[in-house]
């Protein structure tokens, strides 16, 4: 409201988002202003006096009797086309006028007259039902300076409320005016939560209701329970219109649900059809489900058209393809584990504890055998190191560095002369 008509919020569900707002030409293009009022009441009245208005301002605005309240919600060349829309029509007709932007003294009068609105709903509610009206006032909606209400019903017949009118008129002393209203429009004003978690879209932003039928329903294969089908307003929901022309254009792809298929074996019938999927089930029985089979709308095409030729395939799924294996997630990181800290911790320990000291694939030292050395050392656990024996190898160790036929010269196959095989000692008894 703030933004000159050019916000695109929505305060309530009859706003108007005014994209013509920035252009200058637009903005002189009629002196017709739109006025709204309380609920989904809306009038179109003419700027006579040239007041610069804007979307927000609150003016008085010519009613019968006396004057009305109400707030400015679109202005400008974008009049005309709601007007066009709505069907309201200027020629041969005085327009309503525009007296003045709301004074304070206007403004205290429209707050007095709507604070008496809930008891005098109240109070009506309970005069029409000592008159026997079969009727339900769902709202009162007074003027803006307290001269008139209107009252909103509900009523399944024709009521005579006249008796109605008088008593109303000597009981709050004002003008009365009686509109019917249907059951949408009143959970509309009312308001509430749908099933699916949000505000009812008739109290949000539906304006015009368009009626609902069950057919519908069966295009979606939506159960047919009423309880589920019904609205708040205990009509069925309006929601149900709204893919309905998704369904019936992807059925139209599909085969007729009447088409029968014969294989060598039985004859199948239509069971369920899954319609964003292209997937039809089929069922040996015509009543209950019995030897249920799933094919692709494809294939049910193919089977049909193989009937029509006089041919009957051996099955109703044909050849079956290969299908890749599925391959499940799996946590390749171990993020989901809560001890996968702890593996890591016992892991280290005991690679401390064993001392081998080896890292990567290497084998450990024990099970290769060298020259002079024990090879049975490490496989008995008994054996006990001899001094000797570590003398011995230091000694050929020292021979082999000083000796140049040993390092540089000779068959490198051929063992040295210094390195003799040490015999293992017995193990102490």
């Amino acid at each position: 409201m703030g933004a000159k008509g050019c916000s695109k919020r929505q305060d309530n569900k009859l706003n108007t988002y005014d994209w013509l707002c920035d252009i200058p030409d637009a903005e002189q293009a009629t002196d017709y202003v739109e006025v709204q009022f309380k609920n989904t009441r809306k009038g179109y009245y003419a700027n006579v006096s040239k007041l610069s208005l804007e979307k927000g301002d609150v003016v008085a605005v010519e009613a019968s009797p006396g004057h009305d309240i109400g707030t400015v919600t679109l202005t400008g060349k974008l009049v005309l086309l709601q007007m066009q829309k709505n069907n309201v029509r200027i020629e041969g007709n005085e327009p309503k006028k525009i007296y003045r932007k709301a004074k304070q003294s206007d403004l205290d009068k429209y707050e007095e007259a709507k604070a008496k609105e809930h008891t005098t709903m109240i109070k009506s509610r309970q005069i029409a039902a000592d008159l026997g009206l079969n009727m339900k006032i769902g709202d009162v909606e007074y003027q803006g300076d307290g001269n008139k209400a209107i009252f909103y019903y509900i009523a399944d017949e024709r009521v005579d409320f006249r008796q109605l009118i008088k008593v109303l008129a000597d009981s709050f002393r004002v003008r009365i005016e009686m509109k019917q209203i249907g059951a949408r429009q009143e959970a509309g004003r009312i308001g509430g939560i749908g099933p699916c978690g949000r505000e009812l879209c008739c109290s949000s932003w539906m304006t015009s209701f368009v009626s609902v039928a069950t057919g519908a329903a069966r295009y979606q294969d939506i159960s047919m329970n009423p309880q589920k089908l019904a609205g708040q307003c205990a009509k069925l929901k309006c929601c149900i219109n709204y893919e309905v022309d998704a369904y019936v254009e992807a059925q139209k792809r599909l085969p007729s649900r009447e088409m029968v298929l014969e294989t060598k074996d039985s004859t199948y019938y239509h069971f369920k059809t899954e319609i964003f999927k292209r997937e039809i089930t089929y069922s040996t029985d015509r009543s209950f489900a019995a030897n249920l089979v799933t094919i692709p709308a494809s294939r049910a095409f193919d089977v049909i058209n193989m009937n029509k030729r006089g041919e009957r395939p051996e099955s109703l799924e044909g050849e079956a393809k290969p299908q890749p294996p599925k391959r499940d997630a799996q946590d390749i990181l171990g993020q989901d584990s809560v001890t996968r800290f702890d593996h890591v911790g016992s892991k280290k320990k005991k690679k401390k504890k064993g001392g081998s000291g080896n890292s990567g694939h290497n084998p450990p030292a024990a099970n290769k055998p060298q020259a002079g050395s024990n090879p049975n050392a490490g496989a008995n656990p008994n054996h006990k190191r001899n001094p000797r024996n570590n003398n011995n190898n230091n000694n050929n160790n020292n021979n082999n560095r000083h000796n140049p036929r040993a390092n540089h010269g000779g068959d490198k196959n051929k063992p040295s002369d210094n390195a003799k095989p040490h015999r293992p000692e017995k193990p102490d008894a």
